[in-house]
């Protein structure tokens, strides 16, 4: 068959197929784009030659957003399907970059499939083209290598096909996925090449769901029975193998106690008589008081981040792990005892050898911690402006057991792992793991797409609205309706209150005018975000109430369009501190008073050397 490179690229991606538990998923479900001299006359043409029943197609307005809407996308389809990425070479290509690394840290697939500079070099340079006098065959492109799972070049058409059976390879593999970039030539793109049917063929990638070694189940088990105080730290990896059901039922029949991780949360319903909430430095009381007191810690599907281990201070130094994890490079991690396999297959295996099993009970005041956050969240009749926490709890209050709350940096994150109230698997949907600002919006696009039945919120603060906002147009021409909650708190209000614990005294964190010093001291900027956003097409609500604030997010979330609620918040009236420690050196000299104090802080809170957990 003689097609285009890019057409035939289209064509293979349209009859690939992901199966698990024999449920099929179009493997890449669709294509989102912006267009320049580097893709138009290839991939551009190609899918309009295709048509939207072969690859439907989204049209971008910033190429990082779309690579977050492909994450969105993929995380809410438990990585089998997701979404591809075409871009121009130069600026529209090296955008994919950030994306590329939020893609790849937190193990989520999607295809970036950048232009690239002229493989025939009918002149040098072309537009765009970086020029490296000592390597003629590196471009921009090569920015996406340390961030990619998979990284190839189509220099010419013979190329494509091996490429692409490694780039669906690592789309597919729950251990090796990430980011998968083809960077696409483009006068390679539109050349033209006799291909063979077999290349075109429907393929269906079988996701497995190993097993771990039954010696180390028995191992594992035998630890778990030997325990006088154990502990579940629930990871991503339970909500990305679908081992909700699982995991609850192995802890309702064991009795060990469950926390969750940034990642984690939502595997267990908050209300369920073994869930002790969020741990680590954002955790809960319970959760990281168990923590500190286990002596087995069972680790299902977890990378044991600085946040989860209190930057390795949570855990006694004699506590022992047993990891549960699909990537033996996260099962060896602690020192702990390394159960390379599924988390769904493993916890029934693991369950199956504990049959008889029932762990002492303890009691780690999770109704005391209750009434601490009920008083926290409010009832709707409380003062205005309203705390974080009040916002966080009209939401609670409001949105339905199936509905989705995105969020990804600022202090939001840490207030919602420790307050928010998951009844859903998929409804806790915080990216934590590159905390990128700008993920919320886009990402909201893609899980409304991934889940149309989903009323999908995006809690978004002013400084993360200003830093990637454009995909509302997006969401406005396509008719998907999510919905944003623009939290306005004048700055980066989360590193500015770091930044006083270390003695940077809030430097460059408001968002102000300058001070007679020329710090930024002086008025808030007049920046008015709600115009901002009814200008890009949004339906608006702006209430002035504790009532209102829920009476609006009630109308957002039937509404027919694209909406955004607008509040400003009360910084004064925090949510609860933290529960654990987290290492944020400070200076070790200084001028200023305030560094010097936070330093003596600093050396006064760090665990002492040697009382930590070997990592």
């Amino acid at each position: 068959m003689r097609l285009t490179v890019a057409q035939a690229l289209i064509r293979f991606l349209s009859v690939q197929f992901t199966e698990r538990d024999g449920v099929r998923h179009r493997t890449v479900a669709g294509m989102w784009g912006i267009f320049g001299h580097g893709n138009v006359a290839g991939v551009g043409q190609a899918l309009l030659e295709a048509g939207p029943e072969a690859m439907p197609f989204h049209q971008g307005r910033n190429e990082q957003a779309m690579v977050h809407a492909a994450v969105g996308y993929a995380r809410v389809k438990h990585r089998l399907s997701t979404l591809a990425c075409t871009t121009s070479i130069g600026p529209g290509a090296t955008n994919l970059v950030t994306g590329a690394a939020l893609a790849t840290v937190n193990r989520v697939p999607v295809l970036l499939l950048p232009g690239d500079v002229f493989a025939t070099r009918p002149a040098d340079p072309v537009l765009q083209q970086l020029e490296v006098p000592w390597a003629y065959d590196v471009s921009v492109n090569d920015a996406l290598r340390p961030v990619s799972r998979y990284f190839d070049r189509i220099w010419r058409p013979e190329m494509l096909p091996a490429s692409l059976l490694q780039a669906m390879r690592v789309l597919t593999d729950p251990v090796d996925t990430g980011a998968v970039t083809l960077a696409l030539p483009q006068d390679v793109q539109a050349e033209a090449y006799d291909w063979p049917d077999e290349l075109f063929r429907e393929r269906v990638w079988h996701v497995r769901r190993p097993l771990p070694d039954a010696a180390a189940l028995a191992e594992a088990a035998a630890l778990l029975r030997s325990a006088r105080r154990p502990l579940i730290v629930a990871g991503g990896g339970v909500r990305h193998a679908e081992a909700a059901p699982e995991l609850a039922e192995f802890a309702a029949a064991t009795g060990v106690p469950v926390a969750e991780t940034q990642a984690g949360k939502g595997s267990l319903r908050w209300d369920h008589p073994q869930a002790l909430g969020a741990i680590g430095h954002t955790g809960t009381a319970p959760a990281d008081a168990a923590a500190r007191e286990a002596d087995v810690v069972l680790g299902v599907g977890t990378r044991w981040t600085d946040f989860t281990t209190a930057s390795g201070s949570l855990f006694a130094p004699g506590a022992r792990f047993v990891n549960l994890n699909a990537a033996a490079f996260d099962g060896h991690k602690m020192s702990g005892l390394a159960l390379v396999g599924d988390a769904r297959a493993g916890l029934v295996a693991l369950a199956a050898e504990l049959a008889d099993y029932r762990a002492p009970q303890r009691s780690y005041g999770v109704a005391g911690w209750r009434a601490v956050t009920d008083a926290v969240l409010g009832d709707g009749d409380g003062p205005w402006p309203p705390s974080q926490g009040e916002v966080i709890g009209a939401l609670d209050a409001v949105l339905g057991d199936r509905d989705v709350l995105i969020n990804a940096a600022g202090s939001m994150p840490g207030d919602l792992h420790k307050l928010w109230r998951s009844r859903d698997p998929e409804q806790y949907h915080v990216e934590y793991g590159y905390s990128c600002m700008g993920y919320e919006i886009p990402a909201a696009i893609g899980v409304r797409l991934a889940a149309p039945d989903r009323e999908v919120f995006a809690l978004v603060g002013d400084g993360t609205y200003l830093m990637l906002p454009t995909e509302i147009v997006t969401a406005v021409q396509e008719g998907v309706p999510v919905n944003l909650v623009i939290v306005q708190n004048h700055g980066y209000a989360s590193i500015g209150g770091l930044s006083a614990q270390v003695g940077a005294e809030g430097f460059a964190t408001a968002y102000r005018f300058p001070g007679a010093g020329g710090d930024f001291t002086g008025a808030p900027l007049p920046v008015d975000l709600a115009a901002n956003a009814a200008s890009l097409g949004l339906e608006v609500f702006t209430p002035g109430s504790a009532k209102e604030l829920r009476t609006a997010l009630a109308a957002a979330r039937t509404s027919p369009r694209p909406t955004a609620v607008y509040v400003e918040t009360d910084p004064a009236r925090p949510t609860p501190p933290a529960e654990a420690w987290w290492d944020v050196p400070v200076a070790e000299v200084s001028t200023r008073p305030a560094t010097r104090t936070a330093r003596t802080a600093y050396e006064a809170s760090r665990p002492a050397p040697g009382s930590r957990p070997t990592l």
